[in-house]
């Protein structure tokens, strides 16, 4: 058993030469020659940018191609595939599938994962879940945590039939609410050999419960009615509603919680136009019926990582995971993080550790 708090720390190593060409003949599934570069919405405020907050981080080291395949249900899921330069021909080089917060697209915080694990020789791809981002699903913003696990599994077919990956050492990153998809879907897919995640939501106890438990019983059944009856207006033909995400503007009463998220998602340091991170509020309620850490001991013995900030609010959510999660398992604390500066703050992010974690477990 390892808990360990870790200093802060960042890890970058030089990798060579080019592998990926933009042809269906290269990649088993269609992609284009290359993904288009995310980068900072101009006219915003910058938000708070310390300790190197770097969502749009590109690299020289590696090559970004968008591809597309299918999920079990048919439907196209889109990510950016990341081969580190060099890359030999003919090698099995161990690859992860790397997860977006929830009500994000790949290309908030997953793609700077990506991008910083295949610099460390790793072949990487972010993905968009259903019903986000470039990937398909209707109505937009669904909440379908059984649908965003299958993706998990979709990307684990598509890099299981790439000439350059190693099927046998594929592992899974999962950030905010991915964190808990990718526990989801490990557990019923054990060709995932090991799996990390990054300032996990469990969203079924977070809409359940509330944080620390905050929500009454009666304040749940009010929400699911509301949904319920939401179902009513849009199968009838009403306007769609959305509930919860990142806010829209700030006043004197916004939370602690409100304004972190606020200063990724609607300033230039995070905000991408391909999401409102709203997700439909007659939707919402099927996280009620979301339980990713039921058993989560199962996965064992692949190895599993829960890394949190000592100052998240949702560290309760990898204290728990951690907690049931059977041996081999490590709980890793970021010294003075919070929750989203996991998502982009690379001077705080450990990602020597990270490395560290699946270079060991992918063997």
């Amino acid at each position: 058993m390892k808990k360990m708090k870790l200093p802060l720390a960042t890890h970058r190593r030089s990798l060579f030469g080019a592998l990926l060409l933009g042809s269906c003949s290269a990649l088993v599934a269609c992609a284009s020659p290359a993904a288009s570069v995310a980068r900072p919405t101009p006219g915003l405020a910058s938000g708070d940018t310390s300790n190197g907050a770097d969502n749009f981080y590109t690299s020289d080291k590696v090559t970004v191609q968008k591809v597309r395949f299918k999920n079990q249900y048919k439907m196209d899921v889109v990510g950016n595939l990341f081969v580190p330069k060099g890359l030999e021909r003919g090698a099995r080089t161990p690859a992860l599938v790397v997860g977006h917060p929830m009500g994000a697209v790949k290309e908030q915080s997953a793609n700077l994962y990506a991008t910083k694990m295949a610099e460390q020789g790793f072949v990487t791809l972010s993905l968009d879940l259903s019903f986000w981002g470039e990937s398909d699903g209707q109505p937009r913003n669904v909440v379908a945590p059984d649908i965003y696990a299958e993706d998990f599994s979709a990307a684990v077919d598509f890099l299981r039939t790439q000439p350059f990956v190693d099927r046998e050492r594929i592992g899974a990153i999962g950030i905010c609410g991915s964190g808990g998809f990718a526990i989801s879907a490990a557990k019923i897919d054990p060709r995932i050999k090991a799996l990390a995640t990054v300032s996990m939501y469990d969203m079924g106890a977070a809409n359940r419960n509330g944080l620390r438990h905050s929500v009454t019983l009666e304040q749940r059944k009010k929400i699911i009615e509301e949904a319920a009856l939401q179902r009513d207006v849009e199968f009838a033909g009403g306007e769609t509603r959305y509930t919860s995400g990142a806010p829209k503007e700030l006043s004197d009463t916004s939370t602690a919680i409100e304004r972190e998220f606020y200063d990724f998602y609607r300033t230039a340091r995070g905000h991408h136009p391909n999401t409102t991170t709203h997700p439909t509020l007659s939707s919402n309620t099927k996280f009620m019926n979301f339980y990713p850490f039921t058993d989560i001991e199962t996965i064992s013995p692949r190895p599993m990582l829960f890394m949190t900030g000592e100052d998240a609010h949702s560290r309760e959510f990898s204290d728990e995971a951690y907690r049931l999660a059977a041996e081999p398992k490590e709980l890793l604390i970021v010294p003075g993080a919070g929750h989203v500066d996991l998502y982009d703050r690379v001077n705080l992010i450990p990602f020597d550790k990270v490395t560290t974690f699946f270079r060991n477990s992918l063997k």
